[in-house]
């Protein structure tokens, strides 16, 4: 992951947040699920959010370096003034002089040494670097799960919304057959209205359908971060392919890989550094001082002078400041173990919930195959009674209604599967 990320800041340049005019998708594009992974690291704003989390710790780093150099810096002043004369037999006698004063110096200053506070005090933000290249890791993998997760609800919706299609098709078919029957007087009216009953509820379950597909789409967009999409199409991949991996395998990946427990740890150790720097202040900072300096009273005739020295700065008393400071380290130090320590029990109960989900769907899916084709048999049969005159329409109302739920919780356990492949594979923390 780590060679990802000057990849993925890359393209955050290329496309910034503003760029929506940009067009990333063409109308009745065709996209597989790795294309909307790269639309979404180009546009979302968490991401984005992230990278220049990680610029601000770099530049923290720049800062902290700061002291190793030498601080120059120039100063010039300008006073006018009027000055007092005197006093004559308790009389305050005052003359009108106006005066004016220039001056103008040059100041070095460099610190010597200091016991090392400087150094990790860089320590520190290199560790808080690595923390927000972690978090931003892991901010990208939440992304890629989120877009996972919202395209394979887009194609369950639209294989949904395809079944109810096909169940209206299959009433109105019942129902031509049923008007048929009833007007050479085979069948009663009974046939006839169960017809259209079941037909006006298949096609409310299709509009219920629709909807459901509109608002998945609107889900895959948000994922992807992006507000306005022309209309586009996703290529189906929801077909079955086992992923295989041990358990204790898996675990193991997740301890090594996720990005949020590296995050921590460096935090932890950067909790670690910050003791140290805390008790550097009980230590004497020895530092450097030089400096050029001109006054006078005209800008023509100013005098000038020089000095040079150095200056050993030995704290005696702070009331209990570096005390305190030290004991505050050490706590957040404390409040981080455990931190990570519920981190690590998260991750495992993250391991084991996909593991079992995983599980879970792959078993479903053959026995729903075997439903679907089962239910599938039925409902041709139903249909050929109904069509021979001897069935009824309550014996094929009950056949499509199996066969509609048979092909909705095989499309279900499906989705199911390939969500956990993908919950699987976030835990782990692998691309």
């Amino acid at each position: 992951m780590q060679k990802l990320i000057p990849v993925v800041l890359l393209l955050i340049f290329l496309f910034p947040l503003n760029a929506e005019a940009e067009e990333l998708i063409k109308k009745d594009e065709s996209l597989n699920l790795e294309r909307c992974i790269e639309i979404a690291i180009k546009k979302h704003p968490n991401i984005i959010a992230a990278a220049n989390t990680v610029d601000i710790n770099q530049s923290r780093i720049g800062q902290s370096k700061a002291n190793y150099y030498p601080q120059l810096s120039w100063i010039s002043g300008y006073s006018k003034f009027n000055a007092l004369a005197g006093s004559r037999d308790q009389v305050v006698v005052t003359t009108d002089r106006t005066l004016e004063e220039y001056s103008s110096s040059v100041n070095l200053n460099q610190t010597i040494f200091d016991f090392g506070k400087t150094a990790t005090n860089v320590n520190i933000q290199r560790l808080n670097l690595y923390s927000s290249r972690s978090d931003f890791e892991n901010v990208t993998d939440q992304i890629i799960f989120n877009v996972k997760q919202a395209y394979y609800g887009v194609l369950q919706a639209k294989r949904n919304r395809d079944v109810a299609a096909e169940t209206v098709k299959q009433y109105e078919l019942h129902l031509e057959q049923a008007k048929g029957f009833f007007q050479v007087g085979t069948k009663p009216k009974f046939d006839v209205t169960k017809a259209e009953v079941d037909l006006s509820n298949a096609k409310l379950n299709l509009i219920k359908a629709e909807n459901a597909l509109r608002v998945a789409r609107v889900t895959l967009n948000n994922a992807m971060g992006i507000t306005v999409a022309p209309e586009y199409y996703l290529v189906d991949n929801l077909t079955f392919k086992k992923y295989e991996i041990q358990f204790e395998k898996a675990l193991g990946m997740a301890y090594a890989n996720r990005p949020d427990l590296r995050s921590i740890i460096a935090k932890k150790e950067a909790a670690g550094e910050s003791i140290e720097l805390a008790k550097k202040d009980y230590y004497p900072t020895l530092s450097g001082n030089a400096s050029y300096n001109w006054a006078g009273r005209t800008v023509t005739s100013l005098d000038n002078g020089w000095n040079v020295g150095a200056t050993l700065t030995f704290p005696l008393f702070s009331g209990f400041l570096t005390k305190y400071q030290v004991e505050e380290s050490k706590a957040n130090l404390n409040v981080l173990k455990a931190n990570e320590e519920s981190l690590r029990q998260s991750v495992l109960l993250e391991v084991q919930q996909a593991y079992l989900n995983l599980h879970d769907a792959e078993e479903r899916i053959p026995t729903a195959e075997i439903a679907v084709r089962q239910a599938e048999e039925n409902l041709d049969i139903a249909n050929g009674r109904y069509a021979a005159g001897v069935g009824n329409p309550i014996e094929v109302t009950d056949a499509q209604v199996a066969y509609t739920s048979a092909k909705t919780s095989y499309i279900q356990a499906l989705y199911d599967y390939k969500v956990a492949q993908a919950s699987l594979e976030k835990a782990m923390g692998v691309k």
